[in-house]
């Protein structure tokens, strides 16, 4: 028989730990004399004997006890394995908010997420795109040097203020739209869950740095138009989480890629300059994650591609009594790219504005045609995008 003197320690103020790495050592059949000066011990034991399932007697001022018993434990059962290829197809709604290849006690609370099949959500670039972002966090207070000079024609800097006001709303649906499917998955596709959370976080940067931008010089920002807010009003309502991704990252933000290159390139101060730059680093990886994860949906789901052209369909439907973009952004971009108000380069700003629709077009029927799509129909779904950009 094993001994434990506590000595002047109860169980009831950190005895406990030693009283349990005492059973844990024994093997079938020991017991264990447990002795102290407490003198509630025998009262501490019993209570503490119950709950983990241990035989317990006394003999005298001790308590003699056995090794515990896997009663609590005997229905447990491991939430897949710990990596990412311990994910599940589909994990029970009992797992709840357990890590991954933790053991579940039996009768756990059900909890019930709408994103729970894997096929809907994962990518096996989830993880890496995580990391990835995560480590690429910057501080917009540290690593834009809002100290420089921004002195531009008055017309221009009304022109970059539009051109901010116009990122800001676009830039909230991205990142109000991640933040609710976020919500959604399943914890047991935690890189998926990692993901969604940090790109909401990249939008809240983003929406930060052209927000200030924006009042830099002017005590207000610009104009936001109907037909813009509902474009994007299809985008937060959309339902379907592979539609939402769809329309928002490889459609919207791979166009907002090219949008926000084409600030950095042609912006009138290093300001914009910076902001656009940086952003657009982010973007890249929501567009990234977006195409990883409906590649492997629609190579498991033989409709999907048909659900996501009738989704680009609906969507040009709704809108197509709206403006799209509305005429104050492009005249803004026009100017922003011109610089000036001569002849020449004006036309030089019109030119950059039409090449960068063109890239657009042309980047989406890429994308387009990554997950599957015909050339032919990658160009007219691509057609079919909102005129709004995003």
């Amino acid at each position: 028989m094993k001994t434990l003197d506590l000595g002047p320690l109860s169980l009831a103020r950190g005895g406990h730990l030693a009283l349990r790495r005492a059973l844990s050592s024994l093997a079938d059949g020991e017991s264990l004399r447990l002795s102290g000066a407490e003198p509630e011990l025998l009262v501490h034991a019993r209570g503490l004997a119950r709950r983990w399932s241990c035989p317990f007697r006394e003999a005298g001022a001790d308590a003699i006890l056995g090794p515990p018993t896997a009663a609590r434990w005997a229905g447990a059962e491991r939430a897949g394995h710990a990596g990412p290829q311990g994910a599940v197809d589909h994990p029970p709604a009992h797992w709840g908010l357990a890590a991954r290849g933790a053991a579940v006690e039996a009768g756990s609370p059900a909890f019930h997420f709408a994103l729970d099949q894997r096929d809907e959500v994962w990518s096996d670039d989830a993880g890496r795109l995580y990391l990835q972002a995560a480590a690429a966090q910057w501080d917009p207070a540290t690593i834009v040097d809002w100290s420089l000079p921004v002195e531009l024609p008055a017309e221009v800097e009304d022109a970059v203020v539009q051109v901010m006001t116009f990122l800001i709303e676009n830039e909230t649906a991205a990142l109000v739209v991640p933040a609710r499917f976020c919500a959604q998955v399943h914890p047991h596709f935690r890189e998926v869950m990692q993901v969604l959370a940090i790109q909401a976080a990249d939008e809240a940067r983003h929406i930060e740095v052209f927000t200030r931008r924006a009042l830099l010089r002017r005590p207000a920002p610009g104009l936001s138009t109907a037909g813009g807010q509902a474009s994007l009003q299809t985008l937060v309502d959309e339902p379907d989480f592979a539609m939402a991704s769809f329309l928002l990252s490889v459609l919207g933000e791979g166009s907002f890629l090219s949008l926000l290159r084409f600030l950095d390139q042609h912006a009138p101060d290093p300001i914009t300059a910076t902001i656009c730059r940086l952003s657009a680093t982010d973007e890249a990886r929501h567009v990234a994650f977006g195409l990883s994860h409906l590649e492997r949906h629609a190579a498991h789901d033989a409709t999907l591609l048909d659900r996501l052209a009738a989704a680009v369909e609906a969507r040009h439907g709704a809108l197509q009594h709206t403006a799209g973009l509305n005429e104050e952004v492009f005249d803004a971009l026009v100017l922003v790219a011109a610089g000036g108000w001569s002849p020449a380069e004006l036309q030089r700003g019109w030119d950059a504005v039409v090449a960068l629709q063109t890239e657009m077009h042309a980047g989406r029927q890429v994308r387009l045609r990554r997950l599957g799509f015909s050339e032919e129909e990658a160009t007219r779904l691509s057609g079919l995008h909102t005129r709004n950009f995003m």
